[in-house]
């Protein structure tokens, strides 16, 4: 495996809060799979308010990372929804993802007006229209995904049913934002970035690496003391690099440096 695989590998742990604490839901396979069976909803809903009421809200403080990565394909989340128009194909999720957490940390009701876009900062309010019938909806993103080639917008059942998309599981759309998060100071795009070459439980290991790092080199190398469940984690970081470009190649210095696990520090 060569270092940037490594690297690559420890991205994808990311996950979007601290990245890796943020939920992403698994890639859609690759092969075509049927549809889920239909399921019949426990009690009436009510039209949800996404339908009428498209309005810009706060930024989540989860699902928002600079950028992550899944099956080795970097996702740059974009600091503004606005004006955003895009064609492709959208697909749905349904039962087997009702009532877990979404990237925001809000739980997926797959009776709700909601979807899941890859890149778009959450929330944000977009109209899909199906491009097949003409049929249109406005729903509100508040999740990742889909994470498969080719497909833009991953949509609730509900969704999906007024698209009169279930039987097929996808449909090619127009997706057009209606009204997104606000940028804050501390949530929009950052001028530079961190990468995070370690983390442990015990201080003493923590600056052992940090000396190793800064012997070959690294410079802007410290640690930080945060606090989790289990007691403190001792977190080694380096930087800050001003692009994406810089970035990837402190990356591979701190791996060529002896750091095994690489990503993103928050």
């Amino acid at each position: 495996m060569t270092r940037w695989q490594r690297a690559a590998a420890a991205f994808a742990l990311l996950a979007l809060a601290g990245c890796a604490r943020e939920p992403l839901r698994p890639p859609p396979p690759s092969t075509p799979v049927t549809p889920p069976a239909p399921v019949t909803p426990t009690a009436p809903v009510a039209p949800p308010a996404a339908e009428s009421a498209p309005r810009a809200e706060p930024r989540a403080k989860s699902g928002n990372p600079p950028f992550y990565e899944v099956n080795g394909r970097r996702y740059v989340v974009l600091s503004t929804a606005a004006g955003h128009v895009e064609e492709g194909m959208a697909s749905w999720y349904g039962p087997d993802f009702h009532g877990k957490r979404t990237a925001t940390g809000e739980t997926y009701d797959m009776h709700a007006m909601s979807g899941a876009h890859p890149t778009l900062p959450l929330p944000t309010w977009v109209q899909v229209r199906n491009l097949e019938n003409g049929r249109s909806v406005v729903v509100r993103l508040n999740d990742r995904g889909p994470f498969a080639r080719g497909r833009i917008i991953d949509l609730s059942r509900a969704a999906a049913e007024r698209l009169d998309m279930i039987r097929a599981g996808t449909a090619r759309v127009e997706v057009r934002s209606l009204a997104g998060s606000a940028p804050s100071p501390t949530t929009a795009a950052p001028a530079a970035y961190y990468a995070q070459a370690g983390a442990f439980g015990r201080r003493d290991n923590a600056e052992t690496l940090a000396r190793r790092l800064r012997a070959a080199g690294i410079e802007g190398v410290t640690v930080t003391e945060t606090k989790a469940d289990d007691g403190a984690v001792f977190r080694v970081r380096a930087g800050p690099a001003a692009t994406l470009a810089e970035f990837d190649r402190l990356v591979e210095r701190l791996l060529d440096a002896g750091a095994e696990a690489v990503r993103l520090a928050l």
